[in-house]
């Protein structure tokens, strides 16, 4: 059969099993709905929570930026799973004890303000909002290649079937489907992943046999032939880094601290009886993470690799039909500079860095056929644009895996993108109806009027991630960890005063808050989204020589400052937020909180 008929057969089982699970487990009442009754099993919820953490990025995204950037990219991985740690052993088991069902309620009520809550709404907001761009982004590459349709109907499809989960399930349902989720994704990563492995290396697990001999008896390691294509090419070799320790460093926190305040993974915490769960559901969690994080640098170098034997001084006539399939997504391009009708893959830009221009232009091909790029950078031998989200799920084909293999990577990157929009879209609606609604600005509210505004704003909410799918800010990690730098900027500093400084008090939280969250977002506005630039600033220009993506470490900074100096400039916290602040951190009877 086919990949595409694979593809819908595959894709269409996994739809219909989150959408039977979703009807099975429907929420009847705010608390299911908001934290699934706060009765899931620890390995349940570790399974969900690792469904809900890797997203998207994590599946689609990670391991190509790790394929292009080499030894740079290990910053996500150290980030991600660090702050994964950090989260788990700091934070997780204290705001579980705290017993609110949202970040935005617990910052509500550690600094008694309506103010306060009203800000951390904004911010939650904005983090949910940022990262489900990103998701989106993912569901629509999977759609627009694999079932050949056009974007713009990928991500429709992809809204309404989040839709119907997340609004009619909430929590309850969300979790259960974003265990089958789990399974689902980690064996599409895993399967192709020990099949190119072995075909590489001879070696089944991938996470050795990337470090192993290729296969072709010539004793060579696959690392070290890697590192020969790429100097080759002009590029440094794959195994040294090229940005400076400061960006490296910047990144790795912003990443860490981020994911530590990221409001869809803390309310997985709060879905367990006990804070003795909590712990439990983190430690299975990072056990199921890591089995897809020391995975991906296996397959960012099995697919950068082939990448460049496949394609580069190669016919255009001659390359082989999963170029072509890739290059009609218009996420793959090649323009014959010097017309030898060989295709040069080398260091630099296929393409200007200009914001305001498309890659290609939609409607015209050039004499070989190819989709032609509208603006060409002459400045560069390379004639290949490669986006890199394309590496994990264009891999199999590249490899000449089977077609059931290609399909499955497929439905596991819809699964990925799909399991953390709807958390995210389920912190949106909590945050507007439980925060906003019922907390400000009409307290009398029922419970059912609760639940309607819940799912009225999941709808809207699934609205605009729709939009960010269909006009995407960027490739889907670069998105996903300006978020991070968001959240690190946002609620990191304040969820951590909040735990372990008793005279933290309203007036720092909130300027520490709103001062974070405005440098971090003025500085992305400026250097990665290029508002204020025909063309996007050059990375000199950077501050301190940190990127956007590791910005949010020095806006975390800032906020820390900024909160500590002016709570120490004001009044102390009432007594009474002083003893939940103590008795959040006394770990006797810790087990038995059931609240």
């Amino acid at each position: 059969m086919s990949v595409q008929i694979w593809t819908y057969i595959l894709v269409g089982l996994t739809f219909a099993l989150y959408i039977a699970i979703a009807i099975w487990s429907r929420a009847s009442s705010t608390k299911e709905f908001y934290v699934a009754g706060g009765g899931v099993s620890p390995l349940a919820n570790g399974m969900a929570t690792a469904a809900d953490w890797m997203s998207a990025a994590s599946f689609i995204s990670m391991a190509g930026i790790i394929a292009f950037s080499g030894y740079d990219g290990a910053v996500y991985l150290m980030g991600w799973t660090g702050g994964y740690v950090l989260l788990a052993l700091l934070l997780a088991p204290y705001l579980r004890k705290f017993g609110k069902f949202t970040v935005p309620d617990f910052i509500g009520d550690r600094y008694y303000s309506k103010t306060a809550r009203s800000v951390a709404v904004f911010c939650a907001l904005l983090v949910s909002f940022t990262y489900v761009a990103g998701q989106m982004r993912g569901v629509g590459i999977v759609f627009s290649r694999f079932l050949e349709v056009d974007i713009n109907t990928g991500v429709i499809t992809g809204m309404i079937i989040v839709l119907f989960y997340a609004v009619l399930g909430g929590m309850k349902g969300i979790t259960y489907t974003q265990v089958a989720q789990y399974c689902v994704l980690i064996f599409a990563f895993m399967v192709p992943a020990i099949f190119i492995s072995i075909q590489m290396t001879g070696n089944p697990v991938p996470q050795l046999g990337f470090g192993d001999t290729i296969a072709d008896g010539s004793g060579t390691y696959l690392l070290d032939k890697l590192d020969g294509l790429s100097t080759e090419l002009g590029f440094s070799e794959y195994t040294n880094g090229s940005k400076s320790i400061v960006d490296v460093f910047a990144i790795t926190l912003a990443l860490m601290v981020g994911t530590a305040g990221l409001p869809h993974v803390i309310v997985r915490f709060f879905t367990v009886k006990r804070v003795k769960d909590a712990r439990k559901s983190a430690g299975y969690a990072l056990l199921l993470i890591a089995i897809l994080y020391t995975t991906a640098p296996a397959v960012a170098v099995f697919a950068k690799t082939n990448l460049i034997e496949s394609v580069h001084n190669k016919q255009y006539e001659e390359l082989p039909l999963w170029f072509k399939n890739w290059e009609n997504t218009g996420l793959l391009g090649w323009i014959d500079k010097n017309e030898d009708g060989q295709v040069q893959y080398a260091n630099g830009h296929a393409v200007e860095r200009n914001k305001n221009k498309p890659v290609f232009d939609g409607k015209n091909r050039g004499k070989y056929g190819e989709r032609k790029i509208t603006n060409v950078n002459t400045a560069t031998r390379n004639e290949l644009f490669v986006d890199r989200d394309i590496m994990v799920l264009a891999n199999p084909e590249i490899a000449n895996l089977p077609n059931w293999v290609i399909a499955l990577v497929a439905a596991g990157g819809l699964a990925a993108a799909l399991s953390t929009a709807a958390g995210l879209l389920l912190v949106i609606s909590s945050s507007v109806s439980h925060d906003l609604i019922k907390k400000i600005i009409k307290p009398n509210i029922s419970e059912k009027g609760e639940l309607i505004a819940a799912r009225l704003s999941a709808l809207v909410a699934v609205s605009i991630a729709g939009y960010f799918g269909i006009n995407p800010p960027g490739f889907v990690a670069a998105v996903v960890a300006l978020a991070f730098g968001l959240a690190a900027a946002s609620f990191f500093p304040a969820i951590v005063l909040g735990i372990f400084y008793k005279r933290m008090n309203k007036e720092g939280a909130i300027a520490g808050m709103v001062v974070g969250i405005l440098c971090m977002l003025l500085y992305m506005i400026k250097y990665k989204l290029g508002w204020f630039d025909e063309t996007l600033p050059s990375s000199s220009e950077w501050w301190f020589g940190i990127s956007p993506e590791g910005f949010g470490a020095v806006a975390m900074a800032i906020n820390f400052v900024i909160s500590l100096v002016i709570s120490e400039c004001t009044s102390a916290p009432p007594k009474e937020v002083q003893e939940i602040v103590e008795n959040i951190r006394i770990p006797s009877g810790a087990e038995e909180a059931t609240h």
